[in-house]
């Protein structure tokens, strides 16, 4: 039986209810803060990630942002695996504050907190974002490896999506992003994760205390909220052919990113809370393969054996990069972690799920009118 006391903000939330179930499997002993956030969860009795570790742990409903709440649980515990976090990269570009008040000050004050007291934590994992490498990492004919910044507003305007060369304006080779890459991030959303990151890795370093930045891809699979309209987009899509709604996939269709099934992010989580070799360190978690927005798209109506039509509007968001896939040289070197899950797979077990769910309400339509009213859509 495994005698140390892991502290989990954000567990009752889609990748911290799924950590939570292995950790307890694993004979950790569980404590989860959490403050339910109703865009998240909707009434929590109806919330199936909330309803999964329900009296299984020391559940504490509390805010990141409340000192008291971090007092109440920190007492004692040897692991701190920080999730708790706004997420989105386009809620994110008009909900700024908030976004800096939960993911940059709440995190401030566990680490002032740990910084100015007596505590018994011996690590902290912290879950950081692919969204603070911004477009990430590419090869030029001419000029080499290159970090583009956002692309331009005049050429996508002109349909022009593809990303081009900082140096010469050419053409560019999409190339698997590692640790060691350019952090320019596009969003609201990248800007704080990359603060909370590199918060917590000088704070640790100060005070000795080892931390692993895991910087997660597009997690996806069974549990996700399917009523947010903000993140995930394989919920919002899966939504939208429920209520027998038509997609709408931005810019070409031909943007991509790394999805990563849910039990491949809990094992890599897992695997870094229990090996030293990967203290202080920074790790990408993904699969490694870059699936694009419209395969998504067509793969969902594929299982869901959905008429809706799949729409490629031409249109984009500020904020959004064009591809990202991660290098996993680093994990797979220090962890031996390897993605058991293709997309294949992965995408008919988190479709297996939704059909047993509650049809969610959509609110897609809500959402995009926020970004089109505040400029964030085109």
């Amino acid at each position: 039986m495994n005698s140390s006391k892991i502290l989990v903000t954000g567990g009752a939330g889609f990748i911290g209810s799924h950590l939570v179930l292995k950790l307890l499997s694993r004979g950790y002993d569980v404590t989860v803060l959490d403050n339910l956030l109703p865009l998240v969860h909707g009434k929590p009795d109806n919330s199936a990630s909330y309803l999964s570790i329900k009296n299984k742990v020391r559940f504490i409903k509390g805010d990141i942002r409340n000192r008291k709440a971090w007092h109440s649980v920190l007492k004692n515990q040897n692991i701190i695996v920080h999730l708790a976090a706004e997420t989105g990269t386009g809620h994110s570009m008009y909900n700024i504050e908030r976004y800096v008040d939960v993911n940059v000050r709440g995190t401030s004050l566990l680490l002032d907190i740990l910084a100015n007291g007596k505590n018994k934590v011996q690590k902290i994992i912290v879950a950081s974002s692919r969204a603070i490498y911004g477009e990430g990492k590419y090869n030029c004919q001419e000029d080499g490896i290159v970090y583009p910044l956002q692309r331009k507003e005049s050429d996508m305007t002109k349909r022009v999506f593809d990303v081009k060369c900082p140096i010469c304006n050419g053409e560019l080779q999409l190339l698997p992003t590692d640790e060691e890459s350019q952090l320019h991030p596009t969003s609201f959303y990248g800007v704080t994760k990359r603060s909370q990151e590199e918060m917590v890795m000088m704070v640790g370093k100060v005070l000795g205390i080892p931390f692993v930045a895991l910087r997660y891809q597009n997690v996806y699979g069974p549990g996700q909220s399917l009523s947010n309209p903000y993140t995930g987009i394989l919920s919002v899509f899966a939504t939208r052919i429920k209520n027998g709604h038509d997609i709408d996939v931005y810019e070409d269709g031909k943007e991509s990113r790394d999805f990563v099934y849910i039990d491949d992010v809990v094992d890599a989580t897992v695997m870094s809370v229990e090996s030293n070799a990967v203290n202080y360190e920074t790790l990408n978690v993904g699969s490694g393969v870059a699936t694009s927005v419209l395969k998504v798209a067509m793969t969902l109506k594929k299982v869901f054996k959905s008429s809706v039509k799949v729409k490629i509007s031409g249109s984009y968001r500020i904020g959004d990069i064009r591809h990202n896939v991660a290098d996993l040289t680093r994990i797979r070197s220090l962890l031996g972690y390897e993605p058991q899950y293709d997309f294949t797979d992965g995408i008919k077990h988190f479709a297996d799920w939704v059909h047993k769910q509650p049809i969610a309400l959509d609110s897609y339509d809500r959402s995009i009118g926020e970004l089109k009213n505040l400029g964030l859509l085109k």
